[in-house]
């Protein structure tokens, strides 16, 4: 199992209940393409495979991506922030290394999966979890089953309009949540404010050498930084009033916040939940939760295996004469 992010490759072991191990996380960049990423993601698994006994099976791969997936092909289609991955046949990569079935994701529906199946969200049956990292997305979980839309790309809601805002986006549209309150609006704003002197704690950070990103106006938040809170706070203002309106239609019980923007912890959620609650029906919110999910949740690797075991286990799969 793989889950790739923006900055990050996640892999790991499972067996057919959903139980990981050998787990393995490092630093990655998804804009340098597929070949590269797709390679090292390659490069894990033999590394994680030479370690099983011998004889050990190996029945599936699944690869969660930051992007939308069209699961029947396994394709990412205009993925914003994975440039060079635009149809890009990672299934048939995969399959060609390791001569297994391969399913591939959105990675916030895989987490979404393994909350629901193995973490936060366990015997809830509708449910939105949202990642809040480099970018904004979000799994639906209905009636206990995930939900991908028509073509898979359900709960993107990264690219809603906020209403006044001209700010560019990645995906070439002007006024996207994400450009507003995501991972890399945070150190866009937070770089901004360190230049313009604006904020202490960035300023001196930027002067020492040290680069602005979300994490680091999420720790100058906490130590105070008036203009980093202020920063942190809009963030959660903005995704809950998106949210509320996912509230209001969808009506969940439980809301889940993972990705890296959520380490900013309490100051976060309080601001989201005011946000959500103040403007959602009283009856969408009478008993809903709104939680964090911690970093070290795995949820994205949970979800991966979840999936690949559904799809080895499905009933088209095992009536079907050969499974591969």
């Amino acid at each position: 199992m793989a889950d790739v992010g923006a900055t990050s490759i996640e892999v790991a072991l499972s067996d057919l209940a959903g139980n990981l191990s050998h787990t393995h996380d490092e630093i990655a960049d998804v804009t340098v393409g597929p070949t590269e990423v797709l390679s090292r993601v390659a490069a894990l698994f033999d590394e994680l495979i030479a370690a099983l006994p011998d004889g050990t099976r190996v029945w599936g791969v699944g690869l969660g991506l930051p992007g939308p997936v069209e699961f029947e092909t396994g394709r990412p289609v205009a993925p914003p922030i994975m440039p060079g991955w635009d149809g890009y046949g990672v299934r048939e990569f995969m399959a060609a290394r390791f001569g297994v079935p391969v399913w591939i994701d959105n990675d916030v529906n895989l987490m979404a999966l393994g909350e629901l199946r193995g973490g936060l969200a366990a015997g809830h049956r509708d449910v939105v979890l949202v990642k809040v990292g480099t970018g904004i997305g979000a799994g639906l979980v209905s009636h206990g089953l995930l939900h991908r839309g028509a073509q898979g790309c359900a709960g993107d809601i990264g690219h809603t309009a906020v209403r006044g805002s001209t700010a560019l986006c990645r995906c070439g549209q002007h006024g996207c949540l994400e450009a507003l309150a995501g991972g890399a609006a945070l150190a866009r704003d937070g770089l901004a404010m360190a230049i313009a002197g604006t904020s202490p704690a960035l300023a001196r950070a930027h002067a020492e050498g040290h680069e602005i990103s979300a994490e680091t106006v999420i720790r100058a938040a906490h130590h105070g930084d008036v203009s980093s809170r202020a920063l942190v706070i809009d963030s959660a203002r903005l995704l809950g009033e998106a949210l509320a309106r996912v509230v209001n239609f969808f009506n969940p019980s439980l809301v889940v916040i993972g990705g890296g923007v959520a380490a900013a912890g309490d100051l976060y959620l309080a601001e989201l939940r005011q946000s959500v609650i103040g403007r959602s029906l009283p009856l969408a919110t009478r008993t809903l939760d709104i939680i964090l999910s911690p970093l070290a949740d795995r949820a994205g690797l949970r979800g991966a295996a979840f999936m690949v075991v559904d799809e080895l286990l499905s009933p088209a799969r095992l009536s079907a004469p050969s499974h591969g």
